[in-house]
């Protein structure tokens, strides 16, 4: 088989270098990828853009290409799914319709309360001063986010007032992140432990990937501003059978019956946020339309059966009899980020060590790099690389990834030092 993943971050690495494992694919095509996937053995990159659906079709139909796999959420919100099946092609994720459930915050929302699925209080807004109103009525801590897309940056934890009314102007006036600002949600602060929940849907049958957690703030015990994520590691010990069932029963199955009742029949990867509360219930802080960055890494590193396999079996409708095997040991990934992310960002930095040797049980997915004129690798992005290890233990896995780390480096690379910790704590 030829397969075709479209992306250029961290996530699509893992999914390429995933797919490539399997006897089944002769070739993976990732546009327009990275120097990562470059340099992995039976990929090859494409230079068309991941938000040129047009192009990708005919990339599609030129390379003729088994299957597509859909990494980031902005071509899935856009549509690409919708255009492939216009074409008779193969595409893995939601339809356009289904994606809404990224796309917008408030939409999300709504959703959840019309299908009973638990959630933070919340109103949204797209007049400053209904939204300044209601922050100074409900107080601070308050949590302000951006309706639309933000690269997983339109997320403001307010402490205080101030705090939260600057960040609401800032997104309201379209400064902070453009149109996606032009409505907010505010909603309460949850107080808990976060994990991440992530299903591969068929459009009826569901089946759950390994539990994951991700880290979202930048710096150490999870504080600074909110990323894209600057870690993860799988198993979450947090998820026992009992939480298990309650995601699936109260969050999960909800979400897909809810979505198909709607007419938005969902296929594809469904990434649930959740905040699990003292009392152990958990409840929804963001749904995503697509495999979790920088999740995907360690959880495609665990992954037993064959990847290809998985996406087809979704795309066919035949779930209900897919073979889903994990590795028993633990996996953890540290992202190494670029000075002032996440922020503004200087690319074209050359990075070191690329040519060292991996560690054993070890992998290093790249995100944001590329060649330069001198074939180098360097930098090209906030979150430019994910050091991966497998261990036996969380402990295990985190040092082995460490280890890695210690080998790369460039001008202004920065990381947390405890990704995994609140595991390794238990």
């Amino acid at each position: 088989m030829k397969v075709l993943v479209v992306g250029g971050g961290g996530r699509e690495h893992a999914m390429a270098w995933a797919l490539a494992r399997s006897s089944k694919v002769d070739e993976v095509i990732v546009a327009p990828g990275n120097a990562g996937t470059a340099l992995e053995p039976k990929v090859r990159n494409a230079q068309t853009g991941a938000g040129d659906i047009p192009a990708l079709v005919q990339l599609a139909r030129r390379e003729e290409v088994d299957f597509t796999v859909v990494g980031p959420e902005a071509p899935l919100v856009a549509g690409v799914v919708d255009a492939f099946a216009e074409g008779g092609l193969l595409c893995l994720g939601p339809t356009q319709k289904a994606a809404e459930l990224e796309g917008s915050k408030a939409f999300a929302k709504s959703f959840m309360v019309r299908h009973g699925i638990p959630t933070a209080a919340h109103e949204a807004f797209a007049d400053l001063e209904a939204a300044c109103a209601y922050i100074r009525e409900v107080g601070a801590p308050v949590v302000i986010k951006a309706d639309g897309l933000a690269a997983g940056k339109g997320v403001t934890v307010a402490e205080n007032l101030d705090e939260a009314l600057l960040a609401t102007e800032g997104m309201l006036s379209g400064d902070a992140f453009g149109d996606a600002g032009r409505r907010v949600v505010v909603e309460e602060r949850l107080v808990g432990e976060e994990i991440s929940f992530i299903a591969l849907v068929d459009g009826e049958e569901v089946v759950s990937l390994a539990s994951s957690q991700d880290h979202k703030p930048r710096d150490d015990g999870d504080s600074g501003p909110n990323t894209g994520g600057m870690g993860a590691y799988s198993p979450a010990p947090r998820v026992d059978q009992v939480l298990y069932r309650r995601i699936m029963d109260e969050v999960i199955e909800p979400t897909v019956s809810g979505l198909a009742a709607e007419g938005r029949h969902y296929t594809g990867f469904l990434y649930a946020g959740l905040m699990v509360t003292p009392e152990g219930e958990p409840k929804v802080l963001e749904f995503n339309c697509r495999l979790g960055d920088p999740e995907a890494q360690p959880l495609l590193m665990r992954l037993d059966s064959d990847f290809a396999d998985l996406c087809l079996a979704a795309l066919k409708g035949e779930l209900a009899s897919a073979d889903v095997r994990w590795d028993d040991r633990a996996a953890l990934g540290v992202v190494l980020a670029a000075g002032g992310y996440p922020g503004p960002t200087t690319k074209g930095l050359p990075i070191e060590g690329m040519d060292q040797p991996l560690p054993p049980d070890t992998h290093l997915f790249h995100g944001g790099t590329a060649f330069d004129e001198e074939g180098r690798v360097v930098t090209n992005g906030g979150r430019v690389v994910c050091a991966c290890g497998l261990g036996a233990t969380v402990a295990d896995a985190q040092e082995r990834a460490y280890r890695l780390v210690g080998q790369i480096h460039w001008d202004g690379v920065f990381y947390r030092r405890d990704i995994g910790y609140r595991a390794i704590g238990r």
